[in-house]
């Protein structure tokens, strides 16, 4: 277990989640990688072109990996067990790290150990043309499972799957109108209108789209689908974030080695945008509240078809720890924290603002050093621990509107001098997150986070410093 990870207990706090080290697991795992990679050469050459040409790992791409019953006792020993409710599609044993961040393990005897390696390129068709591979994929375009046989060498297979909100291994046929549904949804989604004279307006119109799409494609697909939009929203206000994608996209990766998705909400919303999250199936993970003087708190919420990670900011004060501020709406406060600030400057993430940054799992100082020779540096390092590493890019920084700063300033919430700063030189709008797990860790630093939260304030950022 990591002593670094502790939570707060306010009256109402979910069980602590204390993430174990998974070392073991993952030393068995990335000794059989070596092994398969010695076996495949273009899975070789695949690898090393992730880390030359996009900073990530090949370890971080991989959906699954095929082991001999033979290797079941130690991963068992190292906190694998079977999912009872799924199997392989030849009904292999499925064993998976229900409290890591490792890939699952599929058992069957093969002529090597492992015998398929499938990695998870955000979408296989992408993949193909990338690479210039002349390969039809099983499954239907947009269907719930795709895979590919990309290169079979001395026995050992590398695959590449594409999963839609599916967590099986057998691929199966659209049914009718399904496509024309998801596509449907997912306009819904990229076209949601972000500005609204009333944030009351922007949230009402989002479930009423919302509603739409669980009629049209239901829970899982929908969360699929909303974040896939709220990615592309982000990058078109992200220099970095476009950056790291066409770089990603040169191999035809996509964002398939996202982490999670930070949102930044005022207190006047932050309930509203929790019950969005747990319409689109997401359950509750920690929440932390980082004590009266560091001034915010998160939830951190999970769906666990997807996989996708929401880790949401909001500002707390020491009254608000009584209460489950995830699901009781807090009352205004009469002065700004960092994430209080943020929204009043720039809007909701949720609406106008978009996600304050993506994390997505690379090689820490691979990326660092290759995003500094296109011109991108990284912030220091809040998180620099073995099995942990975390930095920002430096901020994008976003004009501010005047109305905006006039009204912060009229309330008394920031001073006539900021309120001009912000106006004639804007302010820190977003990021992208360069983050490095090992051991399969799978939680946050709450005291990394303060200390990212604190560099990140609008009102310690000065222009002339980036």
């Amino acid at each position: 277990m990591s002593p670094l990870y502790t939570m707060s207990k306010p009256t109402g706090t979910p069980p602590t989640f204390d993430w174990p080290l998974a070392y073991d697991g993952e030393k068995l795992l990335r000794q059989r990688l070596t092994s398969f990679l010695a076996h495949n050469s273009f899975a070789a050459a695949l690898a090393s072109r992730m880390q030359a040409g996009t900073g990530t790992d090949f370890f971080e791409w991989v959906d699954h990996i095929v082991l001999s019953p033979d290797d079941e006792t130690a991963l068992v020993r190292a906190g694998f067990v079977a999912d009872p409710l799924l199997t392989g599609p030849r009904g292999e044993t499925v064993l998976e790290h229900p409290r890591a961040t490792l890939p699952r393990v599929l058992l069957r005897r093969g002529r090597t150990n492992p015998s398929v390696v499938a990695i998870k390129p955000e979408f296989v068709a992408d993949f193909i043309a990338a690479n210039h591979l002349n390969v039809t994929a099983e499954g239907e375009p947009r269907s719930r499972y795709r895979r590919a046989l990309i290169s079979a060498e001395n026995g050992a297979t590398l695959e590449a799957v594409e999963r839609r909100a599916y967590r099986g291994f057998i691929t199966a046929k659209l049914k009718a109108g399904e496509l024309a549904a998801m596509a449907r949804t997912a306009e819904l989604f990229q076209t949601r209108p972000r500005y609204f004279a009333d944030d009351a307006d922007g949230f009402a119109e989002a479930r009423r789209r919302l509603r739409q799409a669980l009629k049209l494609v239901g829970r899982d697909v929908a969360c699929q689908l909303f974040f896939e939009a709220e990615r592309a929203y982000w990058e078109k206000r992200n220099r970095a974030a476009r950056l790291q994608k066409f770089r990603q996209d040169q191999l035809g990766l996509g964002w398939g080695n996202h982490d999670h998705h930070t949102f930044r909400c005022s207190r006047a919303w932050f309930a509203g945008l929790i019950d969005f999250l747990d319409q689109l199936g997401f359950v509750k993970r920690e929440r932390f509240y980082a004590g009266a003087e560091a001034g915010w708190g998160a939830q951190v919420a999970e769906q666990p078809v997807t996989g996708i990670v929401v880790f949401a900011d909001v500002d707390l004060m020491p009254e608000d720890t009584t209460v489950d501020f995830s699901t009781r709406p807090l009352p205004p406060a009469n002065q700004l924290r960092t994430v209080g600030l943020w929204t009043g400057l720039h809007g909701e993430s949720f609406l106008q603002s978009g996600m304050h940054h993506l994390e997505a799992r690379f090689d820490f100082n691979s990326l660092r050093d290759q995003l500094q020779q296109q011109g991108v540096t990284l912030m220091k390092p809040f998180s620099d621990f073995e099995f942990l590493r975390q930095a920002f890019t430096e901020g994008e920084r976003w004009a501010v509107h005047p109305e905006r700063a006039e009204r912060l300033a009229a309330a008394g919430l920031i001073t006539r001098a900021q309120c001009e700063q912000f106006i004639r030189e804007g302010a820190i709008g977003s990021h992208l997150e360069n983050l490095q797990r090992h051991g399969g860790f799978k939680g946050f630093n709450q005291k990394a986070v303060s200390a990212i939260i604190a560099a990140t304030d609008p009102r310690t950022q000065a222009a002339s410093t980036h």
